[in-house]
């Protein structure tokens, strides 16, 4: 659940030299600033789309979230960057995503997860600048691989011209971008804290971080100087957004600060201009509604499923069930996910399952299948486990596994300690063996490719009987089933719903036989322990 939020605290050190860059803090809620107030790049962006040399079905492809901090270094700071992302690039490819999402990476306060931003129309340095973006976004599309990057609309940094000129006295041009008011409202409760900051005879608004203050998004001003940023990327050829935290947009009281009504329609507008640019990609992060906010931006991230995936893997019925009837009311178009970067949507699936690998590869199994846009966090395909020595989200979000040590993340020493068990899950070990995790998800990933009834079908007789799940895909020209068996022993699936007398070919695993159906339509599977079975039918 998303209460389970924690503030991440910034050294006071890292927060000074940050506030000496951009020339002044500001003062009290009623008082002036020590020094001149800084400027910052607010002008409008028109809309210029060169349009998008990506197949049409990437949206429906496999993406893979990354951590460009976490993911490859090519510099030996111990940091990685966005040129280290791009030599990595053949490798995705090779995977067999067709999009990445980028954890924010734009200049930021945390100078770590980034969603305290200080500027939304530049790169954080540690990860270079503009032109390796240009470089990334140009390799990635020559691959077919669209790129996505975060976007935070609900809150700045603290250090953000805007808030450093808003929080200096009620006159300010920018008092209105931000959420103040007199002394400390009381009633508020939000994540178990209060999000009423003091700052002299005022309060700001914000509940997550002292240091991210919540934009007033009903200021048309705030919205419009959003609205440019994202033509500002969509202009340089971003392929666009994951969105953060959309649930809190806009408050309405103590009792009114979850999913109002105006959260919607600000994302549907966004929605609309993201749409005016040709095959761009939209995803909203609303761990409280995802099928609402799933309408608003097109897809959302389909919290809760994930819960049921991984527990449909250790053999739980009732999540095998839950899993099995999700997608006969949620929308096709969810956006899913086994683990993600932060950690109240769950840890890394390797301590999930306890390095269980056939449960695993159940979990894997059963949403790469599924309907919607799959996400990948990055080190998943090789089993990466969290860091033993850290917890909270930073546990999640270590180096990138590339060899049995640092020097495969970086020549330097790495800003974070490495996963648990780097030592025997990582690409090296991995990439020339065919029984690997890593050649199981280049198996899954491609046969999902190969099918287009896998790629963008529909959803049609999920049942879970026992431990068994099974279901079908069907496009306009080809029908999937596919039979899931999270149980430690052999079992037998009934399945129904089949076209009548028909002999449906195996698709997965190779050594498999066909699937015959009666003239009922009906078939009996014997389905081993912990497998899965892949079956398609052509249809004229």
């Amino acid at each position: 659940m998303q209460t389970s939020r924690r503030p991440i605290l910034l050294p006071l050190s890292i927060a000074a030299l940050a506030c000496a860059a951009l020339l002044a803090c500001g003062g009290g809620g009623g008082g002036g600033s020590d020094g001149p107030l800084p400027t910052f790049d607010s002008s409008a962006v028109a809309a210029a789309d060169a349009g998008s040399t990506l197949p049409p079905a990437w949206r429906q492809g496999v993406f893979a979230e990354i951590f460009v901090r976490g993911y490859k270094d090519s510099d030996g700071d111990g940091v990685g960057d966005l040129r280290g992302l791009t030599q990595s690039l053949d490798y995705l490819k090779d995977l067999g995503v067709s999009g990445i999402w980028l954890m924010p990476v734009t200049q930021s306060e945390d100078h770590d997860h980034g969603y305290a931003v200080t500027d939304y129309r530049n790169i954080e340095t540690a990860y270079g600048n503009l032109a390796d973006f240009d470089e990334l976004l140009a390799q990635a599309h020559a691959r077919g691989i669209g790129v996505v990057i975060d976007y935070v609309m609900n809150h700045s940094a603290a250090l953000h011209p805007a808030f450093v000129n808003a929080k200096s006295g009620p006159s300010n041009a920018y008092r209105d971008w931000y959420i103040f008011r007199p002394g400390n409202p009381s009633g508020w409760s939000i994540y178990n804290g209060d999000p009423w900051r003091s700052s002299g005879s005022y309060s700001y608004f914000a509940p997550f971080w002292d240091q991210m203050p919540d934009f007033n998004l009903l200021d048309a001003g705030v919205v419009a100087f959003h609205h440019d940023n994202l033509r500002f990327w969509l202009n340089r050829g971003v392929d666009g957004f994951r969105f953060d935290a959309v649930g809190n947009l806009v408050e309405n009281g103590p009792n009114a600060w979850l999913d109002q009504p105006e959260n919607y329609a600000l994302m549907s507008d966004v929605r609309q201009l993201v749409g005016a640019y040709a095959q761009r990609f939209l995803v909203c992060e609303a761990p409280d509604d995802p099928t609402g906010f799933a309408s608003a931006c097109g897809s959302a991230f389909a919290f809760n499923h994930q819960s049921d995936i991984v527990n449909a893997a250790t053999g739980d019925t009732t999540a095998i069930s839950a899993a099995a009837s999700y997608f006969a009311s949620a929308p096709l178009s969810m956006s899913t996910m086994v683990s993600n970067h932060d950690s109240f949507a769950g840890q890394r699936l390797w301590d999930q399952v306890g390095g269980n690998l056939a449960q695993y590869k159940l979990a894997a199994a059963t949403y790469l299948l599924q309907p919607g846009t799959p996400f990948i966090y990055y080190g998943e395909e090789i089993g990466m486990a969290g860091a033993a020595s850290l917890s909270g989200d930073p546990k999640l979000r270590t180096p990138m596994s590339w060899s049995a040590g640092a020097a495969g993340f970086t020549s330097g020493t790495p800003f974070r300690a490495l996963s648990a068990n780097i030592v025997t899950n990582n690409v090296a070990a991995q990439a020339n063996d065919t029984n690997s995790l890593l050649a199981f998800y280049k198996a899954l990933i491609a046969l999902r490719k190969a099918h287009p009834a896998l790629t963008g079908g529909n959803y049609a007789a999920g049942v879970a009987n026992g431990s068994v799940l099974s279901y079908q895909r069907v496009s306009a020209n080809e029908r999937a089933v596919v039979v899931i068996n999270y149980g430690a022993s052999a079992a037998t699936a009934n399945l129904a719903n089949l076209p009548a007398s028909t002999a449906l070919a195996n698709a997965y695993p190779g050594d498999a036989g066909v699937l015959t159906s009666g003239a009922g339509g009906t078939a009996t599977l014997s389905i081993p322990a912990q497998s899965v079975r892949v079956f398609v039918q052509a249809i004229p």
